[in-house]
């Protein structure tokens, strides 16, 4: 059955050939990107943009440029992710991501040629944004473009194979786009930037946890060491909860320090999502698909709820900013 974009744009449908043949270019773009995970790095955009308007030189047709450009810089690092694993042999066998949505060039949906021609159209239109916004600013704009595409190339191989995948992830999620939005709109960002950019960070690299501990043991198999593999399957599980509660207290600190206003407290709304998915954590997880986990899961499980904290905890702190500019 082919997807709806609802469930395009919201979660990582399951296909086949068939389906794929059916679906329009747009359709298949999307998919082979992943793009239910695209509100990460749109909230990392808006939250940097938003904190940039009281500099008073907000510039909006840098801010739209720059969103499109970090949304499809995310597009072409999954689609270079999946060529990367294909040709290293890391998706055969019905490994772990073969199992959860479609993987295009496995599945032969997709030639490497096509492949390599959605790497180039997306990458390409990334770089031609990246240009115009160097033109529009100055030279810090092209070292922020430099550090991205360090981070498109090579986060799948060398980074995640040595461990370092997590802390790319929140230098990417955080500083580099939370702050860089900030940048290219304004020419500054100021420390309440930067302790949010530090924070938010924090939530994608949780996403990222959840999953890699999700497959440990088929990583640990292919030799791919990331964070989890390293420190085993406990302590990664206790990592995220401890990431959670430093979010939530360094939001706290913030405030009662002065560098960031009382309505950024409203992230702690989302603290009974986090109290809701505590126990998924706190328990090892499981080797089957438990019954009360929703239909099509499976074998995603902690991804599912860190990614369901992370929009909650992110959603709650996009309104604060929001209610900051007005306060």
């Amino acid at each position: 059955m082919i997807p709806a974009w609802t469930q395009i744009l919201t979660r990582i449908p399951r296909i086949d050939q068939t389906d794929w043949q059916t679906m329009g270019l747009a359709k298949r773009w999307f998919i082979a990107t992943r793009s239910a995970v695209f509100v990460m790095t749109l909230f990392s955009a808006l939250i940097g943009l938003l904190m940039a308007v009281p500099s008073g030189s907000f510039d909006l047709v840098n801010a739209i440029l720059v969103t499109v450009g970090l949304v499809l810089a995310h597009a072409t690092n999954n689609l270079v992710n999946d060529w990367t694993d294909f040709k290293k042999g890391v998706d055969k066998d019905n490994y772990f991501r073969t199992q959860y949505g479609p993987q295009p060039l496995e599945a032969g949906f997709v030639t490497e040629a096509t492949l390599f021609r959605y790497i180039t159209v997306t990458g390409g239109l990334a770089l031609l944004i990246g240009a115009v916004l160097i033109w529009r600013t100055d030279i810090n704009t092209f070292y922020l473009m430099l550090a991205g595409m360090f981070f498109v190339l090579f986060y799948t191989y060398p980074l995640k194979y040595i461990g370092l995948g997590e802390p790319a992830v929140w230098l990417v999620w955080g500083p580099l786009m939370v702050c860089g939005s900030a940048y290219v709109v304004s020419g500054q960002w100021s420390t309440p930037v930067f302790w949010l950019a530090v924070l938010y960070g924090l939530g994608p690299t949780t996403v990222l946890f959840g999953k890699h501990t999700d497959k440990l043991e088929e990583d640990k198999r292919k030799g791919i060491n990331t964070l989890p593999v390293l420190l085993g399957e406990m302590v990664s599980r206790f990592m995220v909860l401890m990431i959670w509660q430093v979010q939530y207290l360094g939001i706290t600190i913030a405030v009662l320090l002065g560098v960031l206003n009382w309505p950024f407290l409203l992230v702690w709304l989302a603290l009974p999502k986090a109290l809701k998915n505590v126990r998924y954590f706190a328990n090892e997880r499981p080797k089957q698909a438990p019954e009360d986990l929703p239909e099509g899961f499976w074998p995603l499980y902690l991804v599912a709820f860190a990614f369901d904290h992370n929009k909650a905890f992110s959603g709650c702190l996009f309104l604060a900013v929001l209610l900051n500019l007005i306060v």
